[in-house]
């Protein structure tokens, strides 16, 4: 079965259990601003404006309105239930439940016809769901009228392309947001679920035209805010000479949240990000000859398994290998391997310390959770709205969406596949910035394991 074959079967199968789990709603039903005033009166207006109808518009807090992009959202394991259910209801956070502090006022679906759930969602929240990006981020008028916009694209039926990129439309949403916010002359802050794009010149222009209308840029993988073993973050100008990622990385979407770790490391070395030099992919058998050639990684990678005193050749053992290689223009070097049993462990070389420091996301919660592993998403996303300050620099973003790419494209020239991928050189990659945040990984008791609460289940 082809990639894309795959994808267009699971969608279906979700689609299928969705229609089971959720009430029959018309397929091609629009739940727009003026019906949902028609349909809820006062309490409609409340739910659009933040205001009650007792409220003191000079005195009643004002919270960010958020537009919600997404491709599809169709059942509890889509990425749009696990990001958006939080800014609607609250998520978790330093061991606690944090109740939203933004308000979800429109939502635009992609593949609608099959996000059964986010139609049953919208209509029991009073949230429109409208026709088109443009009227999601105007609320139907013709000027921006949100405070901030969340893209979540990283579900649906999309087709695979012969490197195996996921066609999103991540820069397609971005572009019509964008169009927005040069025709009404302001922007506002912008989350970007994943990597930016499947390719680099889009994802340049995103984070180019983030710079040019001066809004911020947020995005990428959850894992770097998941909660650490041990909970410790490199202070900024760590001496880091050599590091590894190991995790799941089967293809483009689990290697992108191992090469987001990577970078949430790499960048607060000592001097800063300098940017990247060159990306390579090695798949197969041939990943462990090139662990063998570059004693460095061999000696981090024997480290993470003598940590979770697993076998000796544990990691050779697993049933995909494969080794992302990126090396930086400051000499330093960087790799993801593949390997399970681990969560997605960071180990570094750090000059002048006899062991590598070894840093481990562990402990992934359930699909359905309430309270799922996006919690430190959520926090940071509604943090941006609140400053407008992006939570770390998006050149990380775009670095890592870069790594990304020229892996998958690594393997390819000329329409012909290779396990040992060329080496691509990145000049345009040349970029640098000196990373300054504190840690942004959540800490405290973790979160209860318990169903979602919606407010609308029987």
């Amino acid at each position: 079965m082809t990639i894309m074959k795959k994808r267009q079967v699971e969608v279906a199968a979700e689609a299928a259990d969705s229609s089971r789990i959720t009430q029959t709603i018309e397929s091609n039903s629009f739940l727009t601003r003026r019906e949902m005033l028609g349909m809820t009166g006062m309490a409609g207006v409340a739910a659009l404006t933040g205001l009650g109808p007792d409220a003191v518009a000079e005195t009643a807090p004002k919270r960010p309105r958020i537009a919600c992009l997404v491709s599809y959202w169709g059942l509890p394991t889509s990425h749009a239930d696990w990001i958006i259910n939080k800014l609607l209801d609250g998520y978790w956070w330093k061991g606690a439940h944090t109740p939203s502090r933004v308000e979800v006022v429109s939502v635009y679906v992609h593949q609608l016809d099959t996000s059964l759930l986010a139609q049953k969602v919208c209509k029991a929240k009073n949230i429109p769901i409208y026709k088109t990006v443009g009227e999601a981020v105007t609320l139907g008028g013709e000027e921006l009228a949100v405070d901030g916009v969340v893209i979540v694209a990283e579900h649906g039926n999309y087709p695979t392309d012969l490197k195996g990129h996921w066609l999103l439309p991540r820069w397609w949403i971005y572009q019509q947001v964008v169009k927005v916010f040069e025709q009404s002359k302001r922007s506002v802050p912008v989350f970007n679920d994943k990597h930016l794009s499947y390719n680099w010149d889009d994802a340049k222009w995103m984070f180019d035209k983030s710079r040019e209308l001066k809004f911020a840029l947020t995005g990428g993988s959850s894992i770097p805010t998941y909660f650490r073993k041990p909970e410790i973050e490199l202070a900024i100008d760590t001496p880091i000479k050599n590091s590894i990622v190991v995790g799941g990385a089967p293809d483009e979407g689990a290697i992108s949240h191992c090469i987001d770790v990577l970078q949430a490391f790499h960048d607060r070395r000592k001097g800063g990000e300098t940017g990247v030099k060159s990306v390579q992919s090695i798949r197969g058998p041939e990943t462990w000859k090139w662990v063998e050639a570059n004693p460095w990684a061999g000696n981090l990678l024997e480290a993470v398994r003598k940590n979770f005193d697993l076998p000796p050749g544990h990691f050779q053992e697993g049933r995909r290998a494969n080794v992302c290689i990126v090396e930086y223009n400051d000499g330093t070097n960087g790799a993801v391997i593949s390997g399970e049993g681990v969560g997605w462990t960071y180990a570094g070389e750090i000059v002048g310390q006899k062991d590598p420091t070894l840093i481990s996301m562990l402990g992934w919660p359930g699909p359905i959770s309430q309270y799922h592993a996006a919690n430190g998403h959520e926090h940071w996303i509604t943090e941006m709205m609140l400053t407008g300050k992006e939570p770390f620099n998006a050149e990380r973003l775009l670095l890592s969406t870069g790594i990304v790419n020229h892996y998958m494209d690594s393997n390819w020239e000329d329409g012909r596949y290779s396990a040992v991928g060329r080496r691509i050189e990145t000049p345009y990659m040349n970029m640098s910035y000196h990373s300054t945040h504190g840690p942004l990984f959540e800490t405290g008791q973790r979160p209860p394991n318990t169903p979602y609460i919606r407010g609308f289940e029987s």
